[in-house]
């Protein structure tokens, strides 16, 4: 196991985003000794706002920028002790309209990376992917580490893509490299899309909640700090050349999902749209966390409920924040002070 005792200086891609920025929030507060520098393209899903609690943290620094971009990342790296790469486009829907983005970025961009950790003395990497890749599971069993890919669309496609290339860099060049594979986050900073938070906004507007297809299918939850804490955990202790998965244990279909929700918000099924459900829509998807249990002591700390009812409770307090994303009307900040973000 390598293990990091001393104060480390990290990029952490994407790390506006969702996952990204809770990890940030977690580093920062965990590790009152490590630097953060953030690198992220402000797309869609990036938002200044989810960093607003450090931005004036004096181990904190935010670049916007392309992972694609060779000269800018290579700049960054030389400067730091080791790269968590969130960075990726991850919206399914967005990837079966339109896979060139999602290739551009989550395979070609991880590659950049991986170039620029080699050439700067193999620079620790560690790679967050997604149970998507492993395709669909039947009524039993879980993903785990040993499970064979089998990805379904466009976006799972490309993450395994990425988390090939990361696996050939350790066997090829010896990088320095971990990857995790988590089932579904949800938790604060959620972007509007998807499911959890765009059914919370949704009642909160007075809108109904599209369920797709039978509403059968069914995926496992892990609240994303406890999600954050385990990759931080890879990142430190984490044996080289290793994956390591993290799960929830709580498994729940869509349909069950969304009367949870409608319940803890005080409304009944009529709130329910039934929609066609979307190409490819993996049937079921669990992740079995014993290996990153035995190796850490890790565990997902937050019972689903506790962690729904907390996510309810913070998207009802951060109206502005969902408002403005779902509006864009953030965007128009971050061109005054960056230029275009497209």
């Amino acid at each position: 196991m390598m293990k990091y005792h001393l104060t480390m200086r990290l990029l952490v891609t994407g790390g506006a985003g969702f996952i990204g920025a809770n990890y940030v929030h977690h580093v920062l507060n965990a590790h009152p000794e490590d630097e953060v520098i953030v690198l992220d393209k402000l797309t869609y899903a990036g938002n200044l706002e989810n960093l607003k609690p450090v931005e004036h943290n004096p181990r904190f620094k935010f670049v916007k920028g392309d992972i694609c971009h060779e000269e800018l990342v290579g700049k960054i790296v030389s400067k730091v002790d080791a790269v968590v790469h969130f960075a990726a486009e991850t919206h399914v829907d967005r990837s079966i309209m339109d896979a060139a983005d999602f290739v551009r970025t989550n395979v070609v961009g991880t590659q950049v990376l991986l170039d620029a950790c080699r050439k700067n003395a193999n620079v620790r990497f560690h790679h967050v992917s997604t149970d998507e890749v492993y395709g669909s599971l039947g009524p039993s069993g879980a993903f785990d580490e040993h499970t064979p890919y089998d990805p379904r669309s466009p976006y799972s496609a490309s993450k395994a893509g990425a988390d090939y290339l990361v696996r050939a860099a350790w066997h090829t060049h010896k990088l320095p490299v971990t990857i995790s594979n988590c089932s579904n986050n949800y938790g604060p900073y959620m972007f509007p899309e998807k499911i959890i938070p765009l059914f919370i906004t949704n009642l909160l507007e007075g809108k109904k909640v599209p369920l797709y297809g039978d509403g059968m299918n069914i995926r496992d939850w892990i609240y994303v700090e406890d999600h954050c804490k385990g990759v931080d955990q890879v990142l430190r202790h984490g044996k080289i050349g290793e994956t390591y998965c993290f799960g929830g244990r709580s498994e729940r279909s869509n349909a069950e999902l969304t009367n949870t929700i409608l319940f803890e918000m005080g409304y009944g099924k009529e709130m329910i749209e039934m929609v066609k459900d979307r190409p490819g829509h993996d049937r079921r998807y669990a992740i079995d966390p014993s290996k990153s249990e035995a190796a850490f002591g890790w565990e997902p700390e937050t019972p689903f409920l506790h962690g729904l009812r907390k996510t309810i409770s913070w998207y009802k307090t951060n109206e502005s924040w969902w408002k403005n994303v779902k509006t864009g009307a953030y965007r128009e900040y971050y061109e005054r002070q960056y230029g275009n973000t497209s």
